[in-house]
């Protein structure tokens, strides 16, 4: 039987590590695996050369704002900048759209916003907030991958922290449903008022230690609860010790880290105007970035996501006192990652892991993040040693903001499929160019049927 599409690479990028081969797709999954000059027959055929050949990426972390705040972000920007960075399936977090996710009655409205829009699979999380326990079960059978929940202030009053009582009622009742939480571990007693509107003062203001009381209290009620517990965007690397007792300990909790955490550096940071690296908790040392690699590398840390938190360039604007906590990378994770990567002797199969393979454990969504055989035929064509330099007005989410501009960075995603269809333009004559919104709204069990 003649496959809808073959796609052939001498870097394919399988979970076993990184080899010739021909990829087969048929009705939108990955139906053979076979040597790079195995006869396949195919309505269409791309041959990559020396291109490599990645699963599509997982980002489990991702802000599009919408409804509400669609002005700093929208499904239909976000996700053409996702795909344009090699993502084909990402998770929507709770806020800061208004409603936020914390009732089925806001995550309907979610899903009627999103409907049409994605050019990517789009999941959602719902968020466990004060008064909302009794809901979260309702959210959990809605189709919800888990529960976002913050021990400071969120930034937006609508989404407000948890008390340490509150958490734990929080934190039993998903653990009788076999849910997953994640959480937004900052101390709240630990952090301060900076002092003045530079980033040394902000920095000084969210100290590791606030990191590290927040994780190890999770990981107390991780024990207590018996919950699944994930914690997000982990910038200290003060955590990754208790971290590794807890895992070694055989508890449940898991930790990701972010591009710009591995990429950047407080060295980096220019003056008072630099305020698109500000994002909470905040970009350490150089030093500090390197023990998170090492914390990687180890399996302590197990994924990297972008935590893509955009806002209007207004609210950029001021001081590192004033403005909006944020870096918008969804387009460039990709390749921030594999430059640094690279640089470590990390390979492509690690980075795949990182960022395709591990988020969708995480978030138990079996058929994406791997080229293998039954998986979605979400893949990515990608030139890993081709660089470029990071042009605002190249990207395609809501508003040119980044920390990221005028930097050079290795690695272009030259294609992207998702479930074998292009989701934007091909190499010349490959196939014909993509474009119009293919994504799918997923839940759990929609993944997993």
């Amino acid at each position: 039987m003649a496959h809808d599409l073959v796609i052939r690479s001498l870097r394919a990028v399988l979970p076993d590590g990184e080899r010739p081969a021909a990829v087969a797709v048929r009705d939108g999954r990955i139906a053979a695996i076979e040597a790079h000059d195995a006869v396949l027959p195919a309505a269409s055929e791309v041959d990559l050369g020396g291109t490599a050949l990645l699963p599509g990426l997982v980002d489990t972390h991702v802000h599009i704002n919408e409804p509400g705040r669609t002005e700093w972000e929208g499904f239909a920007t976000a996700t053409r900048a996702a795909a344009s960075g090699g993502v084909t399936t990402l998770v929507d977090m709770p806020l800061n759209s208004l409603p936020p996710t914390v009732t089925p009655a806001a995550l309907a409205a979610k899903r009627a916003a999103a409907e049409g829009a994605c050019h990517v699979d789009v999941g959602f999380w719902g968020g466990a907030v004060p008064g909302n326990v009794a809901e979260l079960r309702a959210l959990h059978e809605q189709g919800v991958f888990g529960f976002k929940c913050f021990t400071s202030d969120s930034g937006v009053p609508e989404f407000p922290p948890l008390s340490p009582p509150e958490m734990e009622a929080a934190f039993r009742e998903i653990a009788s449903f076999g849910g997953l939480v994640i959480v937004h571990a900052e101390d709240p007693a630990s952090l301060t008022v900076p002092t003045d509107g530079g980033y040394p003062a902000f920095l000084a203001s969210r100290p590791p230690s606030s990191e590290r009381r927040a994780v190890q209290s999770v990981i107390h009620l991780v024990e207590e609860t018996g919950v699944r517990a994930h914690i997000l965007h982990l910038s200290s690397a003060d955590c990754v010790v208790p971290l590794a007792e807890a895992q070694a300990a055989g508890l449940p909790v898991t930790a990701e880290t972010c591009p710009h955490y591995l990429t950047l550096s407080a060295e980096d940071v220019p003056g008072p105007g630099g305020t698109s690296f500000k994002c909470c908790p905040p970009i350490r040392d150089a030093a500090n970035r390197e023990q998170l690699w090492r914390g990687l590398a180890a399996g302590v840390i197990g994924c990297v996501v972008t935590d893509h938190s955009p806002c209007t360039p207004e609210l950029k604007r001021g001081d590192f006192a004033t403005a909006w906590g944020g870096v918008s990378s969804l387009q460039l994770g990709l390749p921030a990652v594999w430059t640094a990567a690279r640089a470590r002797g990390h390979d492509l199969r690690a980075v795949a892991h990182w960022m395709a393979e591990a988020p969708a454990a995480l978030a138990a969504v079996p058929r994406k993040g791997r080229i293998a055989v039954g998986a979605d035929a979400d893949l990515v064509a990608f030139a890993a040693d081709d660089a470029f330099t990071v042009d605002p007005a190249a990207l395609r989410h809501r508003h040119p903001v980044t920390p990221y501009a005028g930097r050079t960075l290795t690695g272009v995603v030259q294609a992207t499929w998702l479930r074998g269809t292009p989701t934007g333009d091909m190499p010349a004559g490959d196939a014909p160019a993509g474009g119009m919104p293919a994504g799918r709204l997923l839940s759990p069990r929609s993944e997993t049927s």
